[in-house]
């Protein structure tokens, strides 16, 4: 039987969308870089590109570097995962948060990993996972200090550093955690946060008025999740939300977590969840919304609330032993 009209229209239009909204951002992305201020060397900061953590030969397995010059004494070493529906973006898209990032005297590591469709989960945590683990082997090659670690990222990418991190606490058995149980993780950081994967319809029954094109966006992350007999596979580290809503007490210690998310994010209710989660668990975390601002909206770093979240993720690193310089708000 032929696939009603109407159902045809909406695979064309989550395809057009999509695909409009990847090139736009990475579009942007490439012209602010090519602007003067956005010069490394301009902030004192050097870049290291295309470091392989795999040898695979793919450039889904490569990372770069960013660290501030002639720093003295190691250097706190964080991981930054890439947002992007786990299937578009990239490293060198998200330029902009390794350079925020090494301006504040961090070590800052920001991997590709293979995405979605063509590579569903868990291909994206696990090469995650092996960049963190490269990193932290590699960490004195940059200049940075093995034993302060911090994992952070954004939307898809914060998934991605909850999952790691929540796998690691309640010593979920998936082979790629193995390299991680023992790293010296002082924090995470996750980001406008994509939390929950598969139920991709619960901001439809929240709010029957959310936007069409938001509602397409949360439904093409299911991409990223294996399927069984044609029904969504989730587990704790693919979608960590439920699992933190119902768990008990974790086997190991659970890092710090700063849950920042602007205030036109439709994911906000998330974070949330997720802080209610973590207060039951007795899990040291804080949320920050900031204004009405969008989705991912600390990208936009000339503006004042992200200006505000880049200083509050170095309060909050500095309160948790990750020595992080803060900027001016002029800067």
């Amino acid at each position: 039987m032929s696939e009603p009209v109407d159902s045809r229209f909406v695979v064309v239009r989550k395809k057009v969308g999509g695909m409009a909204l990847r090139k736009s951002l990475s579009g942007l992305s490439t012209v602010v870089r090519r602007l003067p201020i956005s010069q490394p060397a301009r902030h004192d900061v050097e870049l290291i590109s295309d470091v392989p953590y795999l040898g695979s030969g793919m450039v889904e397995h490569t990372y770069d570097v960013w660290r501030p010059k002639n720093a003295t004494g190691p250097l706190p070493l964080v991981v930054y995962i890439h947002g992007g529906a786990f299937r578009a973006l990239s490293k060198d898209t998200h330029w902009i948060m390794g350079l925020q990032l090494a301006r504040r005297g961090l070590c800052v590591v920001v991997p590709n990993y293979r995405l979605a469709p063509a590579h569903r989960y868990p291909a994206g945590s696990a090469d995650a996972a092996a960049a963190i683990s490269h990193a932290h082997t590699h960490a004195k090659r940059f200049g940075a200090d093995p034993d302060t670690m911090v994992l952070m990222g954004e939307s898809a990418g914060a998934n991605i550093a909850l999952g790691l991190a929540v796998g690691i606490a309640w010593d979920v058995k998936a082979p790629h955690l193995d390299p991680l149980r023992e790293l010296p993780i002082k924090a995470v950081v996750p980001a406008c946060g994509v939390f929950q994967v598969g139920d991709s319809g619960r901001f439809r029954r929240a709010d029957p008025r959310f936007h069409w094109f938001f509602n397409d966006r949360v439904e093409e992350l299911s991409a990223w999740l294996p399927r069984h007999g044609g029904d969504i596979v989730e587990d704790p580290i693919a979608s960590p939300l439920p699992f933190l809503e119902a768990a008990e007490a974790p086997k190991r210690a659970v890092p710090p977590m700063f849950l920042p998310v602007g205030g036109g994010d439709f994911l906000k209710d998330d974070h949330a969840r997720l802080h209610r989660a973590f207060d039951r668990l007795g899990v040291d975390s804080e949320v920050v919304v900031y204004g009405r601002e969008p989705h991912a909206f600390h990208a936009f770093v000339w503006r004042e609330e992200a200006k505000r979240f880049w200083n509050d993720t170095a309060r909050f690193l500095n309160q948790h032993g990750v020595p992080t310089s803060s900027l001016s708000s002029s800067r």
